[in-house]
């Protein structure tokens, strides 16, 4: 049996578990995908949770918010991907505790799947939590040659940007002033907030700044088809959606717990969204 798992706060309606267990059916792998919420937001409760799973015969496990950076320091070994990023979202338990991070992977192969090998340019990028770190990070693997970097936290942009330019890439902090024209002379816009989830409607930048890029992304995947998703295809931008990182990562993921390879994910993929009535207007 294939235990795997999610840790992380306000989980209860992820999708996660109905991916992986699908991926086990495809597979032929008995899979049971658990949640797991620990009692706070603290570095102990978390490790406390972790030990309860590595105890209870774990293959691997799932991280996120708010705990994805403090995760690194729970675990023996950090593959590189965690550990230029600074956070990770997947640990595979499995002879000790190895460090991933498939939200960078994740996003790559979604990228690649819209808009194929047209370079990211320069993009601006919303949001520099967890996922924000890890893509803006991906984002030079697809051709990025700045990322400006705003987020409500003028620290947590500081900190992205800085390990950026710590990595060799060109990176800056945009402020609320200077966000508008930033935005219009992008070539790409990535939304890495909760803004357009369900519980937070709406659009991350003013409507009518959407239209001179050439592609964006949006973190969000409830819905699949976000308010800045309809904005950017509406005029025209190629667009890459919350719901490519979502089934990514956690294809991503899968092939690290169970060291098996998906052979052909497009089907997969297709069957998935199908049996949960997964349907998008703008996506196909």
């Amino acid at each position: 049996m294939y235990k795997l798992g999610l840790i992380g706060q306000s989980i209860a309606q992820s999708r996660s578990p109905a991916l992986h267990e699908m991926l086990g059916e495809e597979l032929g792998l008995p899979v049971t995908y658990d949640l797991h919420e620990p009692a706070d937001t603290s570095p102990e409760a978390f490790a406390q949770t972790l030990d309860s799973l590595r105890r209870q015969g774990y293959r691997g496990t799932n991280v996120t918010f708010p705990y994805k950076q403090l995760a690194v320091a729970e675990a023996d070994s950090v593959k590189p991907s965690a550990g230029l990023i600074g956070s990770t979202n997947t640990l595979a338990l499995a002879g000790g505790t190895a460090a991933f991070n498939t939200d960078y992977s994740g996003f790559i192969r979604g990228y690649r799947q819209r808009i194929g090998d047209r370079s990211a340019g320069r993009v601006v990028l919303i949001g520099a939590g967890g996922v924000g770190r890890a893509v803006a990070f991906a984002l030079f693997d697809v051709g990025a040659t700045e990322v400006q970097v705003f987020d409500l936290s003028p620290d947590s942009a500081a900190s992205l940007a800085g390990a950026l330019v710590a990595a060799g890439y060109r990176s800056s902090v945009v402020g609320a002033a200077e966000l508008e024209s930033a935005v219009r002379e992008a070539d790409g816009l990535v939304n890495c907030t909760p803004v357009g989830h369900y519980k937070t409607p709406g659009i991350p930048v003013a409507a009518d700044w959407i239209g001179t890029q050439r592609w964006a992304f949006d973190a969000v995947y409830t819905p699949i088809d976000t308010e800045f998703m309809r904005r950017a295809y509406q005029v025209g931008l190629a667009i890459v959606s919350g719901f490519d990182l979502f089934i990514y990562q956690g294809m991503d993921a899968f092939e690290i717990f169970t060291e098996r390879k998906i052979q052909a994910p497009e089907p997969i993929i297709r069957r998935f969204r199908e049996r949960f009535d997964l349907r998008s207007a703008l996506l196909g």
